[in-house]
C-alpha cells in the first residue's frame, strides 16, 4: 500500500470535509450547497482562499476569525479531519477499486447525518434515502464485480428490512420515546451496506458504544469534571453510534456466522 495515496486521501478527505460542514450548516436552510461563499457568522465578512484551507487555516487562525475575532466552532476542523481519516482508512480497506468512490460517497453522507444529528437531534430524509440508495447498489455491485450477474444472498437483502423493522418496532412500542423513526431508516441502509451478519454486529456494537459513552458522561458529570446536563433520562443523538459502529464494522470485518459457530463447537 503506497503511503503517498493515502496522504492523497487524506487530503482528499479534509477538502471534502469541508464541504461537509457547508451541507450542515445550509441543509434545510433554503441555501444553496455549491452557491455563496463561506462568511463569518459574527461579522457577516466573505471568507478568503486562505481562510478556508482545510486545518491548516484553523491552526493557522488560532481559531478565530481574521476580521473580527469571534471563535470559530471546533466543528470544522473536527469533521475535516475525520474525512479525511475515514478516506484513508476506507482507501487502506478497498484499495483502488470501482467500489471506492461509492464508499467514499456514502460515509461522507453518514457524516453529515452523524454530525447534523448531534446539532438538531433529527436524521435528515434526504440524507438517509441516499445513502440507503447507494448502500443498496454496493450490495449488487460487490457481488457482480468478479461473478458476473448474480443476485446477492438473500439474508443480505432482507437484512435492510429486517434492521429497520427492529428499531421500528421500538420507536412504535415506545411512541418515540426510546427510539427515533430516523434511526429505522438509517438501519435499512446499515443492512444493505454491510449485509445480514456486519448489520447485525453494527446494530449490537452501536448499543455497546452508546451505553458505554452514556456512562462516561453521567460519570464524568458527577466528578464535576464538566456539565453537558446529560442525565439518564436525557435524549442521546443514535445515529451518530449507529454509525461509528457502522464503520468500525465495515474496516474490521467481524462474521456473525462465525462466532457463532466457535460458540458452539
Amino acid at each position: 500500500m503506497n503511503f503517498l495515496n493515502i496522504f492523497i486521501l487524506f487530503i482528499l478527505g479534509t477538502i471534502i470535509g469541508s464541504f461537509i460542514n457547508v451541507v450542515i450548516l445550509r441543509y434545510n436552510t433554503g441555501l444553496s450547497f455549491a452557491k455563496g461563499r463561506s462568511k463569518c457568522f459574527s461579522c457577516g465578512k466573505t471568507l478568503a482562499w486562505y481562510e478556508l484551507i482545510p486545518l491548516f487555516s484553523y491552526i493557522f487562525l488560532g481559531g478565530k476569525c481574521l476580521s473580527c475575532g469571534s471563535k470559530i466552532s471546533y466543528q470544522y476542523p473536527i469533521v475535516e479531519f475525520v474525512t479525511g481519516l475515514v478516506f484513508s482508512l476506507i482507501f487502506i480497506k478497498t484499495g483502488i477499486s470501482i467500489l471506492l468512490p461509492f464508499y467514499l460517497v456514502v460515509y461522507s453522507i453518514l457524516i453529515v447525518i452523524s454530525v447534523y444529528d448531534i446539532k438538531h437531534k433529527i436524521i435528515p430524509d434526504g440524507m438517509v434515502f441516499s445513502f440507503s440508495v447507494l448502500a443498496l447498489i454496493i450490495l449488487f455491485l460487490s457481488q457482480n464485480i468478479s461473478n458476473g450477474f448474480v443476485l446477492p444472498d438473500i439474508m443480505d437483502l432482507l437484512a435492510g428490512p429486517i434492521l429497520a423493522a427492529f428499531f421500528a418496532f421500538f420507536w412504535l412500542v415506545s411512541r418515540g420515546k426510546w427510539m427515533g423513526f430516523g434511526d429505522a431508516k438509517l438501519a435499512l441502509g446499515v443492512g444493505w451496506l454491510l449485509g445480514f451478519s456486519g448489520g447485525v454486529f453494527a446494530i449490537m456494537l452501536s448499543f455497546w458504544i452508546g451505553a458505554i459513552f452514556s456512562l462516561i458522561i453521567i460519570l464524568l458529570e458527577k466528578l464535576n469534571l464538566f456539565k453537558w446536563g446529560i442525565t439518564i433520562k436525557s435524549e442521546v443523538p443514535f445515529a451518530p453510534f449507529i454509525i461509528l459502529a457502522t464503520f468500525i464494522q465495515f474496516i474490521i470485518g467481524w462474521n456473525l456466522y462465525s462466532l457463532i459457530y466457535l460458540s458452539i463447537y
